[in-house]
């Protein structure tokens, strides 16, 4: 059982870190879109997806109006937080079997792939040393881009 808390305290660590950080694109919004926080966390909760709020923040960078500098920082900060996006996504849409000790031992992925004539799903993958590994780097990662924003968020003087 001990292997499970880890896990569990990982993937929550994991949720965690997304969150946070996700949460600061409404700086980002607030900014680009030269309104106050107020106005861009009701945006932020407008939108219900992660891609949705991603989006917005990379159109509004993309504006001509937006700084070089600040555009080309944004729009590298999104590229890295999409990349690290999928490993989220898997953890928090997937069902766990459990080995004779009542430790993750896989994962099953809760998609449907279509073919022309069949369809598979519960894309089953291991629990193993190097997917714990995979998170904890996952998670380091995000939390990178996490004080990267930060920066940009300081740099341009965009609200806090």
């Amino acid at each position: 059982m001990q292997r499970f808390d880890e896990i569990l305290l990982l993937i929550g660590r994991l949720n965690y870190t997304w969150t946070n950080t996700e949460s600061l694109l409404i700086h980002l919004i607030a900014g680009l879109a030269k309104v106050d926080k107020e106005t861009a966390v009701v945006v932020f909760l407008t939108l219900n997806t992660t891609r949705a709020r991603i989006d917005l923040v990379e159109r509004l960078a993309k504006m001509a109006k937006t700084p070089e500098k600040c555009r080309k920082d944004i729009l590298s900060l999104l590229e890295k937080l999409n990349q690290k996006s999928s490993l989220r996504n898997k953890y928090n849409h997937c069902i766990y079997s459990f080995d004779d000790k009542g430790d993750i031992s896989h994962t099953h992925l809760m998609r449907i792939f279509d073919g022309k004539d069949t369809i598979k799903y519960g894309k089953v993958e291991a629990m193993d040393d190097a997917e714990v590994g995979r998170i904890s780097e996952c998670i380091e990662d995000v939390a990178r881009v996490n004080r990267e924003i930060w920066s940009v968020v300081r740099a341009n003087g965009f609200p806090q």
